[in-house]
Parts: structure tokens; sequence; C-alpha cells
């Protein structure tokens, strides 16, 4: 079934765009993830850079965990926000979006690693069914 303009009623929500977060300039210019963070703490761009800091730091699982956790639930409110109703499309090719899928990765990857299967296979599945290319350029062979 279309609507008059087009749109399948059957093809599920559109896809969600978040709009450009501003972290992602002080991130590119050089700021530590650190300060940006204590800046905009609801950006999920700045958290998800906080987790991938800890990653390349070798920091302990649960650090990444939390900083990851964060960045995800900051996420889920600016999605909602922004018309996402729970499920659907959320690309990657939406350079805005990638701090979420970013946080929804690392949080996945680390709770995998601390022994928590539940959250790991909710979160590969979320990942997943948001963003098939984040899924494989995350995630991969994980």
């Amino acid at each position: 079934m279309t609507t008059p303009i087009g749109r399948d009623l059957m093809a599920g929500p559109p896809p969600t765009h978040l709009p450009a977060d501003p972290a992602s300039d002080a991130l590119a210019g050089g700021e530590s993830p650190t300060e940006v963070v204590r800046r905009s703490p609801a950006s999920p761009v700045a958290w998800a850079a906080l987790a991938e800091q800890a990653v390349a730091a070798d920091a302990d699982a649960v650090t990444v965990y939390a900083y990851a956790r964060v960045g995800y639930h900051r996420s889920l409110d600016m999605l909602r926000r922004n018309g996402w109703k729970g499920h659907g499309p959320v690309p990657w090719e939406h350079e805005p979006n990638r701090g979420f899928l970013t946080c929804l990765a690392l949080l996945a990857k680390a709770a995998r690693s601390i022994g928590e299967t539940d959250e790991w296979e909710r979160c590969r599945d979320f990942l997943r069914d948001s963003s098939p290319t984040a899924y494989a350029e995350l995630l991969g062979d994980a």
C-alpha cells in the first residue's frame, strides 16, 4: 500500500538523521575528548571519542563500557527528539549519526568483554538493525 505521496507504509519508519554535533568540530580541532565532554555532556560524538580514547589507551573494559553507555543513552535522548520511535534505520552514511552508532558498537564490544552476553547480543543486533553499514564497519566479524 502506498500513500498519495508514494511512501510505502509497509516499508517501516523513515531513516533518522541526527543534526550536526558541534562537538565534532572541537574534536577535529584537536581538543581532548575529556574537555569536550565537560563542555558538551549531551554529545554522543564526545562520549564516543572518550570511549575510543580509552580503548586506544588499553583501559579497563569497565571504563570503556561506562563511557559508551553514557554516550548510548545520550544518543537515545537525541534520537527520540529527532523523531525516532524506538526502531528503524539510523544510517552510518549520515555523519552526525556516527556518534550514536560508534557508542552502540563500543558498548557491545565492552559488554562482551566483561561477560555481559545478553547486552552484547542486544547491542550487536540493534546496531545491525539500525545500520548494516555501521555493523560491517564497526563490528565486522566480531
